[in-house]
């Protein structure tokens, strides 16, 4: 069968087992990898593939998505989290783009979106419950501002590779990477502000009791708090890990110190002793509680993690990504749109942003001649199909949704809707930059 088609398959079948079936993501994730393997005759290579594909998600997150889970769930039941929500309720006079700006700041020096949307998706839930919001609008507000300056804006990982490999004037790139990444990132802020807005009309007759309910789901848990945190017991599970792993990226070649600290896994484990140091009041058995609940539920993240990740590497097997890229290359487009479309194309199919800037390179590098494009435009094209298109093989997909405790649907509507439209946005800022410019 060819793998384009094979791909729509798979896709289709996605959709029909979680959406209509509501069978649970990770089991319909694994079994769509063993159909796709075994369409393209691989099924030997398809256990291989679904194992190591389980395996390079899990030692990537485990750590991270637990940690984070820990830390998240004891700032809300100590006050921390109300604490930093009123703070930045006090000091900005719009949280949601304060958010989306959160997010657009540190996707980059933390060269992880998933790190900063891990840090601050807490606050975003806690500012949801203070501002009587849906967690669909703050979710996605933080989550698109953090995908925004990391798909776009060097030195990220994103576009770091590429730099190298078409040989692109640095300082260049990296201003039009970040006056593309800047309207980007506000097309996905004004996105999460319309999607909180709609949410808010579609139950227009029970609002007093939907922002009830959403404000008891928030900030119920563990009345007993005995007094609120102070402000440095407060941040300092949030911003000392952040702390750690800036200062990883300046000084690690002269203090090695500085590199084990600033290791994402041991920063976000020593967030989570300051965050069991600031709950110390609770006491020892609501702490204790506290902390097994946090690991459940970071277990159930990690799963449907697990689950795109083994459907990604299935789907690397059957050349898909490969075979779609040909078939775009075929066509008479615009040169600007080619590296958009095999990026998208690539994207798509495997799910990593970063893979997929590794890969489509390759397959442009060839053409660049015949294209006639410069490498900073090329580069910024590809970049924007990046953002085309999250969906259920994309680790960030579930991370997003059962972090804000969204549906699939709800993910599909805010996440990968969202980044549809950056990454269109993305691409016409790009294309009128080098018809204006070039």
């Amino acid at each position: 069968m060819h793998p384009v088609i094979i791909f729509f398959f798979a896709l289709f079948l996605i959709l029909l087992l979680t959406a209509r079936l509501r069978l649970h993501p990770f089991l319909s994730l694994i079994l769509v990898s063993v159909f796709t393997g075994i369409l393209a005759g691989e099924p030997l290579g398809t256990v291989e593939a679904i194992t190591k594909g389980l395996g390079s998600v899990f030692s990537r997150f485990a750590i991270i998505i637990t940690c984070g889970s820990v830390i998240g769930l004891l700032l809300q039941s100590t006050g921390g989290m109300s604490l930093i929500a009123s703070d930045i309720i006090r000091f900005s006079r719009n949280p949601l783009l304060a958010l989306n700006l959160l997010g657009f700041l540190l996707s980059v020096p933390l060269m992880c979106y998933i790190l900063a949307y891990v840090i601050f998706i807490p606050i975003a839930k806690e500012l949801a419950a203070r501002l009587d919001n849906p967690s669909i609008s703050t979710a996605t507000a933080l989550a698109l501002g953090a995908v925004a300056s990391f798909n776009l804006v060097y030195p990220s990982p994103v576009v770091i590779s590429a730099a190298g490999e078409l040989s692109a004037r640095i300082d260049r790139l990296f201003i039009l990477g970040f006056l593309v990444a800047v309207p980007v990132s506000i097309t996905g802020y004004l996105y999460a502000r319309w999607l909180g807005e709609t949410e808010l009309r579609s139950i227009s007759n029970k609002v007093n009791e939907k922002r009830a309910e959403i404000r008891r789901k928030n900030i119920e848990v563990y009345k007993s708090t005995a007094e609120k945190p102070r402000r440095l017991e407060a941040y300092s599970p949030i911003f000392f890990p952040l702390i750690f792993i800036f200062f990883k990226t300046g000084f690690e070649h002269s203090y090695p110190m500085l590199a084990f600290l600033g290791d994402p896994n041991i920063a976000f484990l020593t967030g989570v002793i300051l965050s069991i140091f600031s709950g110390r009041r609770l006491g020892s058995s609501v702490l204790r509680e506290l902390i097994e609940k946090a690991v459940r539920r970071s277990g159930v993240v990690l799963l449907d993690l697990c689950g795109g990740g083994a459907l990604g590497a299935t789907l690397a097997i059957t050349g898909a990504g490969e075979a779609l890229g040909q078939l775009f290359l075929q066509f008479s487009l615009p040169h600007i749109l080619i590296p958009f479309l095999v990026a998208a194309a690539l994207q798509t199919v495997q799910g990593s942003r970063v893979v997929t800037m590794l890969i489509a390179p390759s397959l442009i590098l060839p053409l660049a001649p015949q294209l006639g494009l410069p490498p900073e435009i090329l580069i910024l094209s590809m970049a924007s199909g990046t953002f085309v298109v999250s969906h259920v093989n994309d680790p960030f997909f579930w991370i997003f949704g059962e972090l804000a405790d969204l549906e699939p649907s709800e993910v599909f509507r805010s996440n990968t809707f969202g980044n549809a439209l950056m990454g269109i946005a993305s691409f016409l800022l790009v294309s009128a930059t080098y018809f204006l410019f070039y």
